[in-house]
Order: C-alpha cells, then structure tokens, then sequence
C-alpha cells in the first residue's frame, strides 16, 4: 500500500474547502459559537472539529475513509487489522480483555499492569490470575515477565484463556516477548500485549521488536505516547485467527465514544503516515541523542541513567533506549523530588518521578537543544546535593497482593469508608495509585498491608499524585463490609 496515503487527512481538508454549511453538531458550528477558543487556539481547529457524516465516514461502522485509514495503518505496521480508537489506549486495554475473555475466564496478568487493565476485569467479569513480574531492587521498579513465570502460570491454570503481557515497562524493558508467544500458541493461548509504550518499535531495528511483528494477537499502541499523534488517540492492532476483527470491532463499540474527534482520527493519520516513511531515520537520530545524553549524565556525581546494559538481567530481555531513564538517590533525593526541581526551577516537564527514578520520554519532536537542558539540569542539581551520601532505600511493595474477592466482585460489594491504617488486614473495595504510571498499589478485592500503608503514606508525604480513592484527602479508603 502507498504510505504516502492520508485518505482521512485528504477527506477532512476537501470538507474544509467547500465550505459546508452546518445545521449538525457539534454546537460551536465551525467555532462561530465558541470566538474565544478559536482565538486562541485557531479558528481552523474548530472549523475541523466536525461530526460523523457519509463523506467522512463513521468509526463505529467505518466503510470509506476511516477503513482506508485504518488499513494503512495495519499495513504500516505488518498485521491483519487496525483500529483507531480515540479514548485512548485504556480503551483499547479493555476492548482486548473484552474480546479474549467472557465473564468467568480466567487469564494470566502481571500485577504491575496499568490500572485499565483492572478496569477491564470489572466491565468483564474475567478472573485475574496475577503473575509476578520481576523486580530490580537496585532501582526499585518492576521488569518484564519471563517465559518460566508464563508457563508456570499456565501450568496452574491451565484453563486460562491466555495472557496479558506488558511490553515495553514504563521504564523500557521488553520481556523475551517472541518465546512467550510461541508458548502460549503451542497451548492455543492468546496473547494480547499492552504496548502502550512501543508505538515506535516498528519502524527502527535498533528497537525492540513490535507485538504485533511477533505474532501477538492483539496489541494496544499509544500512539500518541511515543508516534506523534495527538493525546488521547491510539490504535488496538490484531493479527487473526484465534480472534477476528468483527468481534473486535463490537467490543470496541461497546466503551467508545459514537462521536469521534476527528482531529484525533485525523493525526492518527498523518502520524502513521510519518512513522511509516519517516521513521528510521527520525527515531535513528533519537536514538543517537538518548544514547549521547545517558552517556554524559552517567559522567555526572550522584546520577545513573540506566538503559541497554540491562539486557540479560530479570525481566530485561531487550531495553528501549529512548527512554531517558535515571536513578537520582545518589543526589540524595527522590524521584519525586527531582521531578518537582525539574519542573519548578528548570522548567522542564519530565514524564514522571518515583521513589528512586525520573523518566523522560524521548521521541520524534525532540531536539539536541532541549535533550542538552535535561543534561544541564541535572549537572546543576549535582553540584548543589551531591555529598557522596545517596538516599536510603524506599521499601516499595512490589510482590502480589492477597487476592480475596475477584476486583467485580469487590466494585460491586458493599463498602464502608475506613481510616487508612485502621484498613489493615480488611479487604479493599477501591484502587489507589500514584498518577503517572497509573499501577495500583492495592486494587479492588485485596488484601490491604501495613506495607501498602506505609509506602502511601511515603507518597502522600512527597506530594505525589494519587488518585482513585473516594477521599480525596487519601486518608480513608472504602474496604468490604
């Protein structure tokens, strides 16, 4: 196919150019109804912000550009279908689960998935069977899962319907992602991936290799994460034969929007397009740059930033190397609080701190320029903590909770509000997690710790995000009754 091609870009601009008159929605009515948005952000913004009509096609049912669209990205990136979806990868999470299980199901999931992956359990009724990904003490992060962990898996749960794998971490570490899949095939297991952090795997051989390219069955991609399109828009790819695309595509409509933005459609487009005759060459020289910028933040007291040396180490069988990965307690501070330093006195947005790490993503759209600030920053953070004395280590719970009730049966249970301390030993009715990344600490149905406790009570104390509880002030928590 000539991925060249934008047949949707192309549809929306020829809509733009004649100048339709619009007695539909959405409201602004080309954003005459809106001025001071489009102001701002440009009246052409609006004026493209447009509904589902027989010109442009509809993404619930697509049969003329969207499905153009949409082919060209399954071309671009070697499988049998692709889907745009435009509320996000967490929706792409759990049409996967959807399609894979129906209620009763059992299927393997590393407990460090993202918190869709939970949600996706409650909408199905499916049955987790947590597996233990593997631990870097050292930096204090989860791994990837390894193929013995899968298979052990399956060997007790032999009725399980497949697994869930997370590849790439946050972090970049790929799992022997190629040996998983043939496993589970031998077993006519599926295998769906959460790739929310690989988009850009495809297009660069110096990448870990793409799920889907592996013969995944289903993979979910945020492309806007790492492939240059506009946030909230991602892509559920499948290769068929243990599911089909129609299943698929009912799945997905069950939890997607029916009135899809088409700017987010529309740079889906245009990124797929960009990945796929672009790619190698921008992502070679991203490369290069992250490469160059852990080699020199490696030469500066107090930091480490980690990447392919990894590779053969638990969980680690292949590492992305765009990922500006660093361990800061050497400075003698947290993640957290590197994070905030960054932010506040260098003006600089990393993606995300935590006990021990900063990460920064790195992609298409950055330059030596900026990657050089992050370089500086960090030199500068040195010279004003560094003592030689790294901060101590955070016990951070990373081992598999006790699960009690299955996380439906625990949303749907009655539930009492209860001081966090005093919720020890009780099971939880609600998740908790601190925002990036979004891997819950405890999730509905478990078995509440004093290290559970303790390690919130560390967060709360660095000013973290936390989200999904009730109380806003993260001091009670709702437990079954």
């Amino acid at each position: 196919m000539n991925q060249n091609a934008v047949p949707l870009f192309e549809a929306l601009k020829d809509y733009h150019d004649r100048q339709v008159i619009p007695f539909d929605v959405p409201g602004h009515k080309h954003g005459r109804g809106l001025q001071a948005f489009g102001e701002y952000f440009g009246e052409r913004v609006l004026e493209l912000d447009v509904n589902s009509m027989k010109c442009l096609d509809n993404l619930s049912h697509p049969s003329g550009v969207i499905r153009d669209a949409e082919e060209l990205l399954a071309d671009a990136y070697g499988v049998d279908y692709g889907f745009f979806m435009v509320n996000g990868t967490s929706s792409a999470v759990q049409a996967m689960v959807m399609s894979m299980c129906r209620p009763g199901d059992k299927f393997l999931l590393p407990r460090n998935a993202h918190k869709s992956a939970t949600n996706a359990i409650i909408l199905t009724g499916a049955v987790p069977v947590f597996i233990q990904p593997e631990i870097n003490v050292e930096l204090g992060i989860a791994m990837g899962v390894t193929l013995e962990t899968v298979k052990a898996g399956f060997e007790r749960h032999p009725d399980a319907k497949g697994v869930f794998v997370i590849n790439p971490t946050y972090f970049g570490a790929a799992s022997e992602l190629k040996a998983i899949i043939e496993y589970a095939h031998s077993l006519d297991k599926m295998v769906v991936v959460d790739e929310a952090h690989g988009a850009h795997f495809h297009f660069h051989p110096a990448l870990p290799a793409s799920a889907a390219s592996l013969g995944a069955d289903m993979a979910a991609i945020s492309v806007h994460k790492t492939g240059g399109s506009l946030t909230q828009s991602s892509a559920l790819l499948i290769n068929e034969g243990r599911i089909d695309r129609q299943t698929v595509r009912k799945m997905i409509n069950l939890t997607q929007t029916t009135s899809a933005s088409y700017l987010l459609m529309t740079s889906l487009d245009m990124a797929r397009r960009n990945l796929a005759v672009n790619g190698k060459a921008i992502l070679g020289d991203v490369l290069a740059m992250a490469k160059d910028a852990k080699r020199r933040i490696n030469e500066i007291d107090g930091c480490y930033a980690f990447g392919s040396e990894l590779i053969g180490t638990p969980g680690v069988f292949d590492f992305d190397d765009t990922k500006l990965t660093v361990k800061v307690t050497g400075l003698g501070l947290t993640g957290f609080e590197v994070y905030d330093l960054m932010r506040d006195e260098y003006n600089i947005q990393m993606e995300l701190g935590d006990a021990n790490n900063i990460l920064g993503i790195m992609s298409l759209g950055d330059t030596q320029e900026h990657v050089d600030a992050v370089v500086e920053a960090l030199r500068d953070l040195s010279s004003r903590f560094y003592t030689g004395n790294p901060l101590s280590f955070v016990n951070i719970p990373m081992s598999v909770p006790q699960t009690v009730l299955t996380p439906r049966e625990a949303f749907y249970s009655q539930k009492v509000s209860t001081k966090l301390r005093e919720a020890v030993g009780k099971v939880s009715g609600e998740s908790l997690m601190a925002y990036p990344p979004g891997i819950p600490i405890v999730t509905p149905g478990e078995l509440i710790t004093n290290e559970m406790v303790d390690y919130i009570e560390f967060l709360k104390g660095q000013n973290t995000l936390l989200t999904d509880l009730a109380d806003d002030t993260i001091e009670y928590i709702r437990v079954i009754v």
